[in-house]
This record gives C-alpha cells, structure tokens and sequence, in this order.
C-alpha cells in the first residue's frame, strides 16, 4: 500500500505540492492525472525518496520507501521518468533505461534508396 499524508513539496517561494493525501491499496489500477505543472512528478520523487517532503509523509507498505531492503529489485520494472523529462539524473533513477528503438542509419540509409 501506498500512502500520502497531507505532502507538500516548495522551491523556496513555488510550491509544487500542496497538502496531498491519498491512499492506494495492493492489486488496485490507480491513475495520477493533472496539467503540467501539477506536482505529479514531484509526488512520484517523494514517494520513491528521490526528493524529500518539505512537510507531510508517504510511505511503502507501511515505511518509507529507502528504508525498504533493495526496493528496485523485487520487480522487474521500476518508476523512472521518460527520457524527455528531467526530473531526475540517470544516476539516481532505479533502472535503465529502455534501448533506443528505430532504424539506425543503415536501415534509413537503405530504404531512401
């Protein structure tokens, strides 16, 4: 179970999270919707401990997430930002990430002949 209590997150004067609170129970589909902007990356950081709550506490089961024994290797897909959103370095994310997909420049090269 995941659980957020009253978490707010400030940059100095910009806050980004305000007071969220919110509960997910095991084996449930939970989605996590809002503009840009909203503070969902900023929520994903403080759960995973990349970023630590100016005020409030979520925690993993019941404990706060890097407190757990290897988190990341208990499965096989871990959260990590996309590659186009810099929200964290690669360094500090919890898994690879997926190999480049596409052509390559040989097969670019052979099918605009």
């Amino acid at each position: 179970m995941i659980e957020a209590e009253n978490l707010s997150k400030r940059y100095g004067a910009k806050v980004a999270v305000n007071g969220v609170s919110f509960r997910v129970e095991p084996g449930t589909v939970t989605g996590f919707l809002g503009p840009n902007g909203a503070g969902k990356s900023t929520t994903m950081r403080m759960i995973v401990g990349l970023d630590s709550p100016t005020s409030g506490r979520v925690t993993v089961n019941g404990k706060p997430y890097g407190e757990h024994r290897a988190p990341c290797t208990r499965s096989a897909r871990c959260w990590r930002p996309r590659p186009s959103t810099p929200v964290a370095a690669p360094a500090t994310t919890c898994a690879p990430s997926p190999p480049p997909t596409g052509w390559g420049r040989s097969g670019s090269t052979r099918s605009s002949r």
